[in-house]
């Protein structure tokens, strides 16, 4: 079985572990995080180093790929970029939970995760590491632009479209035909009727925007 590394040693993590030990597709060698001391132990894996390691471990033959587990969207981008300045041919793998149910017609770029109980149906496409949580939903040719994010209980209708780095909150609703704006942070809760611009903060029934944001702004 191929051995993966995981990208950051946080409570995310810890998900993304379990998800990988139930789909059997790969053993996790260990944990990489810039921030923790080598050697700490989350669920039974060492910290085996920081993110300036990943190179030599990636070189050694050891490692055949791995993936971040960073529940930020802009702090997993800059982690990504990190590691393909260095090394360019990483595989970032998938993580999709055994209970996931997943339409025909979908595409799923590298490094997604999907938690448990998720469900995408037909001809949708999710970009590259993006997060889909606990329960959430994405219907029928919605798009989710990379390193973007559903949290628990989210669910749209199709043909949504959330751009890039955007972060859809806790239990939030879109309605068919929606665009949310890359950037862009839909409180929790809220239900857009209408698009949301980019680079802003929306949030209320129906959802409205409060005021904007710059990337990189802290929503977690």
């Amino acid at each position: 079985m191929d051995k993966i590394l995981l990208i950051g040693a946080s409570e995310h993590a810890k998900v993304v572990m379990d998800i990988i030990e139930k789909e059997g597709r790969y053993e996790i060698l260990g944990l990489i995080d810039t921030y923790k001391p080598v050697g700490g132990d989350v669920f039974g894996y060492k910290i085996l180093g920081a993110e300036d390691d990943l190179v030599d471990l990636f070189k050694s033959g050891e490692v055949a790929g791995g993936i971040i587990t960073i529940g930020d969207n802009w702090t997993r981008h800059r982690v990504a970029e990190k590691i393909k300045s260095f090394a360019p041919d990483f595989n970032f793998v998938t993580a999709i939970h055994p209970s996931a149910s997943i339409a025909r017609g979908v595409t799923i770029g590298a490094g997604t995760v999907l938690m448990a109980g998720v469900a995408v149906n037909s001809d949708s496409r999710i970009g590259a590491h993006c997060i889909l949580n606990t329960r959430s939903g994405l219907d029928h040719d919605c798009e989710m632009g990379d390193f973007s994010s559903l949290a628990p209980g989210v669910t749209t209708g199709g043909k949504v479209s959330i751009g890039a780095f955007s972060a859809i909150s806790l239990g939030a609703n879109i309605i068919h035909g929606v665009k949310i704006g890359e950037h862009t942070v839909l409180g929790a809760g809220s239900v857009a009727l209408k698009d949301i611009p980019n680079h802003c903060v929306a949030y209320g029934v129906p959802a409205k925007v409060m005021r904007k944001r710059e990337a990189g702004d802290k929503y977690l």
